[in-house]
This record gives structure tokens, sequence and C-alpha cells, in this order.
């Protein structure tokens, strides 16, 4: 079916608001969903809705979790984010990193003891829209075998870099697999094959069976390299932040862990160029980089999405009719109106 950006916000926030989560919430985490709709990553949109929804009714995540200072030094901020998504829970980190670091010059901010938080590359606006740098790790369940060995220890790892640049910022958003796995469960939604050299099934084998690939483990992406890369992901989330490092995160796809806590790890740097900038040409060599980068035949990290500050809400959506008729029904069930366009 085809909607609005502003539609499919409003239906995603109500039903999220009929589960028990407040609305300023509610509408972070519907915008990120939706945003990452919009921008064509499917797999970290819509699609989770119905997955978040279940983990409410069966506890496995809190809809009224709070966030909770556990140390604050100024420049560093440890939150636990007591069991709730971390859509909401990761942007207010990112945001307040970023008074932070115009305070500072540097900071971090963690959320330990939180939920999934859909698209990472989201959560470095609020930074490069207030011209400085950031980054962003999460960790998540064990998918990734070490290099060379046959269990899975890591979770694919996501990690983001937001980069100001001249019109667009530059934002790298990428799995540590080689792919994420959101890809995989929504080639399993379509019953779609994957891709050779994507994943293995249970018993270690090479498999273009999504199903088989999600009981399964994720290939890293360059081998040995691509591990060593997930490792540094998983030391700064789940190693530092925790609670849980990515072997004891339950994962939301397997059968009957629903109400299992996640207690997953977030953490967001954010700098500020200027305090770092040895000639004071920093901006002046940013869009030089940029510049080259282009020259050259290519295109920044990021540039082949709409940023999220250009999606409006007027903007169409299409929806898959499957998808589009679940979150209907899970409106009904809410007791929540469609908006007009639904």
């Amino acid at each position: 079916m085809e909607t609005t950006v502003g539609a499919t916000k409003e239906l995603v926030s109500a039903v999220l608001q009929a589960a028990g989560m407040p609305r300023p919430r509610a509408d972070r985490t519907a915008w990120a969903l939706v945003v990452a709709e919009a921008q064509g990553r499917g797999s970290h949109g819509l699609l989770r809705v119905p997955y978040y929804l279940h983990r409410f009714e069966a506890g496995g995540a809190d809809p009224r979790a709070e966030l909770k200072v556990v140390s604050d030094t100024g420049p560093a901020v440890a939150y636990d984010g007591g069991n709730g998504l971390g859509h909401w829970q990761v942007w207010e980190a990112a945001v307040l990193a970023a008074e932070r670091a115009e305070r500072y010059g540097i900071a971090a901010v963690s959320v330990g003891n939180s939920g999934h938080c859909g698209a990472l590359g989201l959560y470095v606006t609020p930074l490069v829209d207030r011209g400085l740098f950031g980054l962003v790790f999460s960790n998540g369940p064990a998918v990734m075998p070490p290099w060379g060995g046959h269990a899975p220890v890591l979770s694919t790892s996501p990690l983001a870099m937001g980069m100001p640049a001249p019109r667009h910022a530059a934002v790298v958003d990428m799995a540590t697999t080689s792919v994420a796995r959101g890809k995989i469960a929504e080639a399993a939604a379509a019953g779609r094959q994957i891709a050779d050299g994507w994943a293995f099934d249970a018993e270690g084998r090479p498999t273009t069976d999504p199903v088989a690939a999600l009981s399964g483990m994720l290939a890293p992406m360059g081998g040995a390299k691509g591990f060593a890369l997930a490792f540094l992901v998983e030391a700064l989330s789940g190693a530092l932040v925790g609670p849980s490092l990515a072997g004891d995160v339950a994962d939301p796809l397997a059968p009957g862990a629903a109400g299992d806590p996640q207690r997953i790890g977030h953490l967001v740097l954010a700098l500020d160029p200027g305090r770092f900038d040895v000639d004071g040409r920093g901006a002046e060599r940013r869009s030089l980089l940029v510049q080259r980068i282009e020259a050259a035949g290519g295109r920044l990290p990021g540039a082949g999405r709409r940023p999220p500050g250009e999606i409006a809400d007027g903007d169409p959506l299409v929806v898959a009719d499957p998808l589009a008729s679940k979150l209907a029904e899970l409106a009904e069930l809410a007791g929540v109106g469609r908006p007009p366009g639904w």
C-alpha cells in the first residue's frame, strides 16, 4: 500500500503508546523505525514493530523503562536503560553527548541494560547537525563465529560514524558481518533466498536459506580483518558497557525468546572538531576530502540515502501489503484508530 511518512509514524507511535510507552519516547521510536523504512532499510524498520510489541507483552522489554544515571563526570556519562527499547535511549544519549562535547570538546555516553536500537546511523544525526563528529557502537545476540572458529561469539557488531561535510554529512553505518541480520530476517519473511557467502547453518555449512541462516551463523566481512573489527565493536559495547556479552544477549528472533531481556550495551562518542584542529583549517580539509572522493568518481558514505532531516511527513511511503495488513491488525487490537491515509 502507499501511505505517507507522517501517517505511518502516527500509527506506529499510537500502538507503542497503547503498549505503555510514554508519547515522547513512542514518537522518537516511531521516527527511527519509519525513517529507516523511508531510507530503504526495511530490515531495521516497520518489520520490527510486531517483534517489539510481542516482547513488551512477554516481559522481554519494558515500555515504561527510564534512563537512570549510573555515573556522570561531565564528559563521561553512563546510563542504565532499564531494559527499554534502544531507539529513544540511544537518541537521548546522542543528544546529551552533543551537549557535553560542545562544553568539554569530547564526550562519551553509554547506555547499558538496553534493547535493540535499529539503524545505528540515525543516532549520529544530533551530532553532525551541530557540526560534531560522532561514533556509535552497539552489540546484540551472538551470530558470528571467530575467524577459523565453529560457534557464534560476536553479534553483527554494528558501528556508525558521522562527519560534518559541506552539503550532507558523511555517515558510515554498517554491520561487520557480510550482511546485517535484519536483511536475513527480511528475506525469510519474503520467502527469498540469500546470497552465497552471507551465512552458515547451525552445523557451520554455507547456506542460502535465510531460515537456516537465522538459526545458524553469519560470516564476518573481509575474513579475519572483519572479525577483528567486530571484536573492537564488542569490546566497546558488550565488554566496556554491558551488562552482557553477545553470547549472553537474548535473540529476539528466536522462538520462545520474547520474554528474555536483551541487556544490550550502546556507546556514543562525540568530538568537537574545533578542539582537535592543529591549524584552524579543519573545515577546509573536510571539504577537500569530499571533493577528492567525488573527483575520483566516488561518493561519500551514506550519500545514497536521504538524510533524516529531508524526510518529511508528507512524503509518500510504500509498505508491503502483508506488513501493512499486520500493522493495521495491531492497531485494531490495540484499540487505536488508523490515521488518515491508512
